[in-house]
This record gives structure tokens, sequence and C-alpha cells, in this order.
């Protein structure tokens, strides 16, 4: 019973990928929420695995809102069957109203997008912004080099190991629900407001 989570962010592609096990996986997760009557909140688009995660929960009869920018919905990629669709300014402004309207956050296979929001929640999280869980669903494997590499900056005195094991990890997206919904973050002063970085 998921009892913490009534609101989860999903970052992924705008793409396809190469690979049906990454759409798989996608809709895995959108009837994932919609079991657990979990409210998808992601980027808005009807493209790619955002557009499969997004299409997943509202077949199973579960809830999305969309976070867009006006530019980019003016490109005729908007989801246009959504709960909710929230339209923004910028990019910066999408980012900040999916992390305020969800509790947790999790990463599926992306580009420079997927990644740009990943690190910028799990910087705030560094700074004690917030203790909202972030995790990746480590899709067929997509995630394995990135993970060395956290890893790898832990080692050489980068990253500090509190800090890496703030980003949970799993191949099972279920194990890795369950997870986050019991994570309670590193207790640390609040450096500072969101709406200052």
């Amino acid at each position: 019973m998921i009892k913490n989570i009534k609101a989860l962010a999903v970052f992924c592609g705008s793409s396809l990928g190469n690979d049906e096990a990454y759409m798989a996986d996608a809709r895995a997760v959108g009837k994932l929420l919609a079991t657990h009557n979990i409210r998808l909140v992601y980027g808005g688009s009807r493209m790619g695995m955002m557009g499969t995660v997004a299409d997943s929960v509202l077949n199973e009869g579960g809830q999305v809102t969309g976070v867009l920018p006006t530019f980019i919905k003016n490109k005729e990629i908007a989801h246009e069957g959504l709960t909710e669709l929230i339209e923004v300014e910028s990019m910066q402004e999408r980012k900040m109203t999916m992390h305020n309207i969800s509790d947790a956050t999790i990463i599926m296979p992306g580009g420079y997008g997927t990644l740009d929001k990943m690190f910028e929640f799990l910087t705030w999280a560094q700074l004690g912004i917030h203790k909202k869980p972030i995790g990746i669903y480590n899709s067929n494997g997509f995630y394995n080099h990135l993970i060395q590499f956290l890893d790898g900056a832990v080692a050489n005195g980068f990253l500090r190991r509190s800090n890496r094991e703030i980003l949970l990890v799993e191949e099972d997206v279920e194990k890795l629900l369950f997870q986050m919904d019991q994570y309670t973050g590193p207790e640390k002063p609040e450096w500072m407001k969101i709406d200052q970085v």
C-alpha cells in the first residue's frame, strides 16, 4: 500500500527509443500508477515515452496532469486528452511547477531534457531545499553507465556518499515505488528556499 505518494513526476524521453522494452516499461509504469491511484505529473507531450506513460495511465482510468511551456504547445505536440494541462512560460517554470505539485520523481530513459531535470532536482535535494524521493527506473539497463559515473564521482571525492544515496535506483518499478514511499531525506538544515535557485 502506497501511503505517501499521491502525485508522481515522471521524466522520460519524447522519443520512442529503439527497443520495444522501453515502451513496454513505460506502459507498465502508467498501469502501476493508475493501480495505486497515483496522479501522473509529466511534461504534457503526446510524443514518445512521455505520451506512452500518459496514455497508459489514462487507459487504466487514472489521472494525468501535464505541464507544458506555451512555445512547445504551439508546435502541436501537446497531449489533448489529459485530465489537466498546465501551461507555463518557460522550461524553468515547468520544472518548478512539476516539483511543487508532485510528491516524488521517477526518471526513465531519455536524453538531455530528462537528465537536466533529474540533476536539478538532485541538486535541490543536496542543498536541503526538499526531501522528496528521486528514483531511477533503470529500464533495460539504460542508466548503468551513469550509475557507474556517479559511483566514480564518490570514489574520486567529488560527490559525498550521503548525497549519492539520495538517488534511488531499481530495475523493478514496483520495488522502486515502495522504496520511494518509505524514503526519508537526509537530515540537514535548509540552505535556501526553492524560489532562490
